[in-house]
């Protein structure tokens, strides 16, 4: 039986300025999948069952706190930037009282996965003891970082890059900056931190080297560079969200879905996806897309806040927007939009409509060019349609309207009042020929072009 862990905290640092973005909206708030990048650490930090989070925010702290409020995450600010030390310690008067474990994460680091997260915390409380618990990790390119000195995986020395020794230089462990300690251990330490650098800065690493000073021992743990990937512009935004997405088709895959070209599918951070479904080429999924399974996707489809059921078929070129629902067996076809509306088991939009605020029933087939009229300028209204009814071509259905079961509406019509079940509704003025009258008309234009 594993033993219980002690109390949880996280610190996670979102003081940075974030310039190289060059963005009005914080560094740590732009998304990656669909989901601000401290969401993803936030939500991991909760997987693990973390008592307390607190956020370590500097300029744009706004922008920080709304995020934090609707969590009930605390926020602490860094009024100025004195080194990542000095961040960590604005934490304090938030964690008063805790006396658990406390893990220091980045903001702009927010593929670490919370299986790592939870290496850290195990390997703090192993039977050795660590004082402090470092993410180390391997890149090929060593860069600026600093770097760790280790044997085995005990830390001899940490060293700042702008610090280190060209014999430092070569060692190929480096630091992610990532950290575990106890709240009882972190916060004495910190307040020895001094800045007698060449940065002039309070480095967090420094509390390896004083609590080595004090004859307690630290040891590093390593995760793959990727996982610890930082953003600091938008092209490592890009990259960062390439090497999430890459995993995430990958899991797909894996959990038995057919991706044709999985570099080309875009998923967003919930996207669930079943066994058996296709995907081809070109598809992107928003967040709060469920596919369930043996689903068809073609081509250039997009999907966001909607559901699509057991061997239904999307596409190409459909949008499925908030609120769809797409019945088992169902056809969504190219150039076909739903809002807000449920297409039932085996009803058919094969082409060229728009969907909004409907009900739609089984075995029902929408003809190309239908549409509901969902909007008058003020308000939304619904369109039902029973079941195995039938809409003809370039029909308008202005809401509020019920087309009743089995009903066959006309090609071109404009349906403003319910139609009775199995009822024919014609909405259309009625057709009148004049013999003879284009030739006439041609005729006309061409003496007049004459004079």
């Amino acid at each position: 039986m594993t033993e219980k862990r002690p109390p949880l905290a996280a610190i996670v640092l979102a003081a940075g300025k974030g310039t190289r973005m060059k963005s009005d909206l914080h560094k740590v708030l732009h998304p990656i999948a669909g989901k601000p990048m401290l969401g993803h650490l936030t939500d991991k930090v909760a997987s693990l069952g973390a008592e307390r989070t607190v956020i370590v925010a500097g300029a744009g702290r706004e922008q920080v706190e709304g995020f934090a409020a609707p969590l009930g995450l605390a926020v602490a600010v860094q009024a100025e930037q004195l080194g990542t030390a000095h961040a960590v310690l604005q934490a304090q008067g938030a964690l008063a009282g805790f006396a658990g474990d406390v893990l220091i994460l980045y903001g702009d680091v927010p593929l670490v996965s919370a299986e790592t997260m939870a290496r850290m915390i195990d390997r703090l409380n192993a039977p050795d003891r660590p004082a402090i618990v470092v993410l180390g990790f391997r890149p090929a390119d060593t860069l600026s970082y600093g770097r760790i000195i280790a044997q085995g995986d005990h830390i001899v020395k940490m060293v700042e890059h702008k610090d280190a020794s060209p014999g430092e230089r070569a060692e190929t462990l480096c630091n992610s900056g990532l950290m575990a300690a106890r709240a009882a251990d972190l916060w004495p330490l910190l307040a020895r931190v001094g800045n007698a650098n060449a940065a002039g800065e309070y480095y967090l690493p420094d509390i390896v080297m004083l609590a080595a000073a004090d004859g307690r021992a630290s040891a590093v743990i390593e995760a793959e560079a990727d996982e610890v990937a930082g953003v600091n512009s938008r092209a490592e935004l890009a990259s960062v969200e390439a090497i999430w997405q890459r995993r995430a088709r990958d899991r797909v895959m894996a959990d038995g879905a057919t991706l044709i070209a999985p570099e080309t599918v875009w998923l967003a951070w919930d996207t669930i996806v079943g066994r058996d479904v296709t995907i081809a080429p070109n598809v992107v999924f928003g967040p709060g897309a469920t596919i369930a399974d043996g689903v068809t996707i073609h081509a250039f489809s997009h999907i966001e806040g909607a559901s699509v059921a057991r061997g239904a078929i999307i596409g190409p070129y459909a949008r499925l927007r908030p609120g769809a629902e797409v019945g088992e067996e169902a056809h969504v076809g190219n150039f076909v939009e739903l809002k807000k509306a449920r297409l039932g088991k085996g009803a058919k939009a094969n082409h060229l409509t728009y969907l909004g605020d409907a009900d739609i029933g089984a075995g029902s087939n929408i003809g190309a060019g239908t549409i509901t009229c969902n909007y008058d300028g003020f308000g939304k209204y619904t369109t039902r349609i029973g079941e195995g009814a039938f809409i003809g071509s370039n029909s308008a259905l202005v809401a509020p309207v019920a087309i009743g079961a089995g009903a066959i509406v006309a090609a071109g019509s404009v349906v403003t009042r319910d139609v009775a079940a199995d009822a024919l509704a014609v909405a259309r003025g009625s057709q009148e020929d004049r013999p003879g009258w284009a030739a006439r008309f041609r005729e006309k234009k061409r003496a007049e072009r004459a004079k």
